[in-house]
């Protein structure tokens, strides 16, 4: 069978693995979730205790979780390196380097702010707390991959790459959560420029909005949730 990538609405990370398998270009398939409803019932948690996304569904219908775990999967199968590198080479190196800081933390540092804008009854001294402390951990997570950033094109190397893909679905959220100057990282915004330009990247942003673009071909299908839980749900 072919994988089937359960992806999150609106505003999801997982975005970004969606423009990893379509540039692979095996084949596979799509589940879109909405992650304000859909995800938070007892019915998703059969798939994911967390209830969270990204979940994968492996051509052995086997259920895996886990941003960095699905990235690992489709990285091991990725033979023609469309969107990763040699394993032992420097690029491979700077890649998982890469996508363990943005996924660890860049993206907790939005943790705060998502916490501020999902809490019910909190006082508003509560929530002033939290966005401010929000705020400050963006920018200080900001500073640091700014930092980073090399001379290259792309995170890792001349093209892009799952440190990339790993990227784009979270550094929206700074925008979303008014958090950080924009200005203030020109080699981050640069960046983000070239990588929202790539058409997997955008094929990934239409998908995540409900259209149906044509892209490679190589996603074969959009599956229920309701039917993947019947399937592969514990």
């Amino acid at each position: 069978m072919e994988p089937i990538l359960i992806h999150g609405f609106p505003l999801g990370s997982s975005m970004g693995l969606v423009a990893a398998f379509e540039k692979v270009g095996q084949p596979y398939r799509l589940c879109r979730v909405d992650m304000l409803s859909e995800m938070k019932t007892d019915a998703y948690a059969r798939l994911n205790g967390r209830q969270e996304t990204p979940v994968l569904i492996t051509d052995k219908g086997a259920v895996l979780t886990e941003t960095m775990a699905i990235a690992g999967w489709l990285s091991a199968r990725d033979t023609q390196h469309r969107i990763s590198f040699d394993p032992r080479s420097p690029e491979a190196d700077r890649m998982l380097q890469l996508m363990a800081f943005v996924n660890t933390g860049f993206t907790g540092s939005f943790g705060p702010l998502w916490v501020a804008l999902e809490s019910e009854g909190e006082t508003p001294e509560t929530l002033a707390f939290l966005r401010d402390f929000g705020r400050k951990s963006v920018v200080e997570r900001h500073e640091k991959l700014e930092a980073m950033i090399g001379d290259t094109p792309f995170l890792a190397g001349d093209r892009l790459s799952l440190a990339d893909t790993t990227l784009i679905g979270v550094a929206r959220w700074a925008e979303f959560h008014q958090a950080i100057d924009a200005n203030a990282y020109p080699k981050l915004q640069a960046l983000r420029r070239r990588i929202e330009a790539e058409p997997v990247v955008q094929y990934a942003l239409a998908v995540e909005d409900g259209e149906t673009p044509a892209g490679s071909g190589a996603c074969v299908g959009h599956v229920p949730l309701a039917d993947v839980i019947k399937r592969f749900a514990a």
